[in-house]
């Protein structure tokens, strides 16, 4: 196998995988926010806030693997 088949293999598998990894802490993330407010709702703004800055931060994942993996491979496949 050369270099260019394992990157067309390997540049879709890695991307893949690190969007299973976002979905999952995103859907961690949601589920938690959601039982806190079940269990304290009137904290809705402090909570809502929090998931929010979370998600933002667990969403930036993909971009880090799109602009540091993806982008600078792209060219050389």
């Amino acid at each position: 196998m050369d270099l260019h088949s394992a990157l067309a293999i390997g540049l879709p598998v890695g991307l893949g995988l690190a969007a299973l990894g976002v979905s999952l802490g995103l859907g961690n993330a949601v589920a938690g926010a959601l039982q806190a407010l079940s269990r304290q709702p009137e904290a809705m703004g402090k909570i809502m806030t929090l998931m929010l800055l979370g998600c933002a931060l667990i969403e930036t994942i993909i971009f880090y693997v799109l602009a540091f993996v993806v982008f600078p491979l792209v060219g050389k496949i």
